[in-house]
């Protein structure tokens, strides 16, 4: 009965980071907001996304750092009541209030998910401290799948109902769910976590944030995972452009090519979740470092010799290793710095978002061919680092 319990928390923690993971389908949503903000720049309606993505990250260290004297229940519904009151205020948006769209959906919405996000992970991984990677492998899952799942149901959905309906809607279901799910969330009484898994979880040692902060392997792996988000951040934002540069009229691949990327960065993560369980950090981290320089090189090749197909496969590649960055940052904050602190821990290393989140801006002046050179460089200076990343 306990080892059911148990699972069915972690399925519940799927459904609460597929809701949360709704920051991911901006591509859709700006699609309607373009047009409502049709004297915008293309940078302005862009920052929004990078405020969504600050903070969220900032939300998540709230969160943590609250985590000592708010209950988890508490701070899932303060989550779940900014993202019901951001997205209200978006639904009712005009055309000359571009400052309450980033305070709707980018302070708002995005601060709420980062509380959410942060107490799901750090709760719910308490449940597992015997399969730590695929616990969070799973939960990321969802947050992966996100974009996809929600991005495509409100795209199918504006025509309908009108995309004032639809954030509407978002708001109430969401901000509901995520309640409910935090009314029944808590973490594992003694005797609840399975005895080996206990034993295994007393042998490691806990830094407390200030002192991971002063370890070599806090910064190592920080930058490490920046530079792999980096890349992910600025394909992701190109995905459609990069086909549609080699063959104008293939816009069915472009299409299929952004929806590929989410697919792999979704199941990546459950994949990345399984092989740290499975083979451990050392061999995970091998397979990464191939797979995180192969996935700029086939698109560089893509661009350069026409192929449509090179560049697909690298943006095929790209999900695969953006999906190892969230997924590594809480296995690795588990089994370096410990259980204890990992509720403020683990936000401080998801700060590598937004040290990525302004780079997509910065290089979307540079030629395409001219950024894969620079994204391919920051690719093997990730590897390094990941090869040379120890528990010090």
């Amino acid at each position: 009965m306990r080892e059911k319990q148990r699972w069915l928390r972690l399925m519940l923690a799927l459904a609460a980071l597929l809701l949360a993971g709704i920051i991911y389908a901006w591509s859709f949503f700006k699609v309607p907001l373009a047009e409502l903000f049709s004297g915008a720049s293309k940078a302005q309606l862009q920052l929004n996304y990078t405020l969504t993505l600050c903070f969220f990250c900032l939300g998540g260290l709230a969160s943590g750092f609250m985590a000592k004297k708010v209950s988890i229940r508490a701070r899932m519904c303060m989550g779940a009541a900014l993202v019901c009151l951001g997205f209200i205020i978006v639904s009712r948006l005009s055309g000359n209030s571009l400052f309450m769209l980033y305070l709707g959906y980018g302070v708002m919405a995005g601060t709420g998910i980062g509380f959410v996000y942060n107490t799901v992970i750090s709760t719910t991984n308490a449940w597992f401290p015997d399969r730590k990677g695929l616990a969070s492998g799973v939960m990321m899952l969802g947050f992966g799948f996100s974009a996809m799942v929600l991005g495509n149901l409100a795209s199918a959905l504006f025509g309908p109902m009108g995309w004032r309906s639809v954030f509407l809607m978002y708001a109430l279901v969401i901000g509901a769910c995520l309640a409910a799910i935090g009314w029944v969330m808590r973490m594992p009484k003694p005797g609840e976590v399975p005895a080996v898994a206990a034993a295994a979880a007393a042998d490691s040692v806990d830094y407390d944030t200030k002192a991971m902060l002063k370890r070599p392997s806090c910064w190592m792996l920080f930058i490490s995972v920046t530079l792999i988000c980096i890349t992910g951040s600025v394909a992701i934002g190109q995905s459609r452009e990069l086909i549609i540069s080699i063959d104008a009229g293939a816009t069915a691949m472009a299409a299929m090519g952004a929806s590929m990327i989410s697919v792999m960065n979704g199941a990546g993560r459950m994949i990345w979740g399984a092989l740290f369980d499975k083979l451990g950090l050392r061999r995970t981290q091998y397979m990464l470092c191939v797979v995180s320089v192969a996935a700029p090189v086939a698109i560089w090749a893509g661009l350069n010799a026409g192929s449509v197909a090179l560049c697909f496969a690298g943006l095929c590649l790209t999900g695969i290793s953006y999906s190892y960055a969230p997924t590594a940052t809480s296995t690795f904050a588990l089994a370096f710095y410990g259980r204890k602190h990992f509720a403020t821990n683990f936000p401080v290393l998801n700060l590598t978002l937004l040290a990525a989140s302004f780079v997509p801006t910065l290089v979307s002046g540079m030629a395409l061919s001219s950024a894969y050179v620079l994204m391919i460089a920051l690719a093997l200076a990730g590897a390094a680092l990941n090869i040379a990343l120890k528990k010090a």
